[in-house]
């Protein structure tokens, strides 16, 4: 009896080629990548860190011109929204072209763990990375809530003098 051998990486290959397939059926994609239905193609990854002052907010998004990117922040959620364009033309594609670059709209929206102080954020645009640094709102800075735990009276308080809720 001849056992064979346990080959993990063909299929791995095997499994992202039926992968491959099956989203090709749900959102069929042009040679240039781009999906064929209003959904949107990629959602870039995201960075957040909050310390006491600030959070800050890293988004990977290379090859898109800053001009296509529109950003807005509430005080609680920072929403980006924005499209990589393809910069090949149709009259300059000549043979065989293979892209796995996802080129079309995209949008992310992410909420905030503290409230921010939206009309005093600073960006920062360099090597395909979007940083946003957004100063916490100061009743964010100062806020210390006292717990109520069960069997404790109900005076619980939050500074500033106001009865928690």
């Amino acid at each position: 009896m001849v056992l064979s051998r346990w080959e993990p990486f063909r299929e791995i290959e095997t499994m992202q080629r039926q992968m491959s397939r099956l989203l090709d059926q749900i959102a069929p994609s042009t040679d240039t990548g781009e999906i064929i239905s209003d959904r949107l193609t990629f959602i870039p990854p995201a960075e957040l860190e909050e310390t006491s002052d600030d959070i800050k907010l890293w988004m990977e998004i290379p090859g898109i011109d800053p001009q296509n990117l529109d950003v807005k922040v509430a005080a609680d959620t920072v929403s980006v929204t924005g499209e990589r364009k393809s910069e090949i033309r149709e009259e300059e594609r000549r043979g065989m072209r293979r892209s796995e670059f996802r080129y079309g709209r995209f949008q992310r929206v992410i909420p905030l763990p503290s409230r921010i102080q939206n009309d005093k954020v600073q960006a920062d645009f360099k090597n395909g990375v979007l940083c946003l640094t957004m100063p916490k709102a100061e009743e964010e800075k100062t806020r210390v809530v006292t717990v109520q735990l069960p069997g404790q009276s109900q005076q619980g308080q939050i500074s500033g003098g106001q009865k928690q809720k």
